[in-house]
């Protein structure tokens, strides 16, 4: 069970706004570089998110380049999963590859700040401040499984092949 604080964000937020393009001279420094993650869709989100927190967002969360950048410094400035009513595919699967969970819900009814319990394995997600229950996509069990090993590398690392899901 995860716990956190939401942090909202609306509709359209591109890696651009996550990673934005005039610090790719960063990207080699990674850590450097979470220090400014989304600081164009939200100036002291790198500030005050803390280890455990959540992204919250509408509809496109994501869009934009490739780059695994933006999922990877999101993940290092703590964020434990990203609720969002929908993500581009290219960022879900970069995601994923480094051990970010995604759900796709109707985020709707969660507040900026407001605290959050999220089941991965379920796909539940309960508001604490307003007792709000969502029901998000399930994450298939052969994800859980690279998302418990912290990425895809690592899984690989450690079982030496792709996850199989069971037919």
């Amino acid at each position: 069970m995860l716990r956190g604080r939401a942090f909202k964000f609306g509709h359209n937020i591109s890696t651009d706004h996550i990673v934005p393009g005039r610090l790719l001279n960063l990207r080699s420094n990674l850590p450097e570089l979470a220090k400014h993650v989304l600081e164009d869709a939200d100036p002291t989100f790198a500030a005050r998110v803390k280890p455990g927190d959540f992204i919250v967002a509408g509809k496109n969360f994501g869009l934009g380049s490739s780059r695994e950048h933006a999922p990877t410094v999101i993940k290092m400035a703590g964020v434990s999963a990203i609720l969002a009513q929908s993500v581009a595919r290219i960022f879900f699967r970069n995601a994923i590859n480094v051990g970010l969970p995604i759900l796709i819900c109707d985020t709707s009814q969660i507040g900026d700040g407001d605290q959050l319990e999220v089941d991965l394995s379920t796909g539940r997600v309960v508001d604490l401040n307003n007792n709000v229950h969502l029901t998000c996509g399930r994450i298939p069990d052969a994800m859980l499984k690279i998302l418990d090993e912290g990425g895809l590398v690592p899984y690989i690392r450690k079982h030496g092949d792709f996850p199989v899901a069971k037919k």
